[in-house]
C-alpha cells in the first residue's frame, strides 16, 4: 500500500488547522496589557515565563498552590488581575489548584486549544493574555466546571480581617 497520499493529506490538514488557529488569534479581542517578550522575561521568573507566555505546564502535586488553604484572592502573576476567590477552590485530585468559577466573568478568557492533537479549552488572563491552564466540564456544582490552573501563573493576596 502506498502511504504517500495519506501522509500528504494528513500534513495538509495539520497545516490548515494551524492556519485556522492563527486567524482566530489575530481576530480576537486585544488584551489591555501588552508587552514584548523581552519585557515579559524581565518581569517574570523563568518558570512563570514558561507557563504564562509559552503555555507550559508545571508538574502536578509539586506546585505552590495545589494544597494551599489560605483565604483570599488568586491574582495573575503577570499583571495582578484578580482571577479566583479561595472560596471557589476545591481539591480535584489532579495535583493542580482547581476552581469551579472565576472571580468575575471578565477575569478569565476561554480559548480553543488544539495543541498536542487534542481539543481543549484554554484559560487565559483576560487582561494580559497569560496562559493560566485549562477548563474542563467535570467540576463540582454549582457550575460543573474545573479550572485547572498552574500555580506559576498565580500570586495570592491574603484576605484581610475586618
Amino acid at each position: 500500500m502506498n502511504l504517500k497520499r495519506p501522509l500528504v493529506l494528513l500534513a495538509a490538514c495539520l497545516m490548515l488547522a494551524a492556519c485556522d488557529e492563527k486567524t482566530k488569534e489575530e481576530t480576537e479581542m486585544p488584551y489591555e496589557i501588552t508587552k514584548t517578550e523581552a519585557e515579559w522575561k524581565k518581569l517574570l521568573t523563568p518558570e512563570q515565563y514558561r507557563v504564562l507566555r509559552e503555555k507550559g505546564t508545571e508538574p502536578s502535586f509539586s506546585n505552590q498552590y495545589h494544597d494551599f488553604k489560605g483565604q483570599g484572592t488568586y491574582v495573575c502573576a503577570a499583571c495582578g488581575l484578580p482571577l479566583f476567590d479561595s472560596e471557589t477552590k476545591f481539591d480535584s485530585g489532579t495535583g493542580w489548584p482547581s476552581y469551579y468559577q472565576p472571580l468575575t466573568e471578565k477575569s478569565v478568557r476561554a480559548k480553543d486549544d488544539r495543541s498536542f492533537f487534542m481539543v481543549r479549552t484554554e484559560a487565559v488572563c483576560n487582561r494580559c493574555g497569560g496562559h493560566l491552564g485549562h477548563v474542563f466540564d467535570d467540576g463540582p456544582k454549582p457550575t460543573g466546571l474545573r479550572y485547572c490552573i498552574n500555580s506559576a501563573s498565580l500570586d495570592f493576596v491574603e484576605k484581610k480581617d475586618k
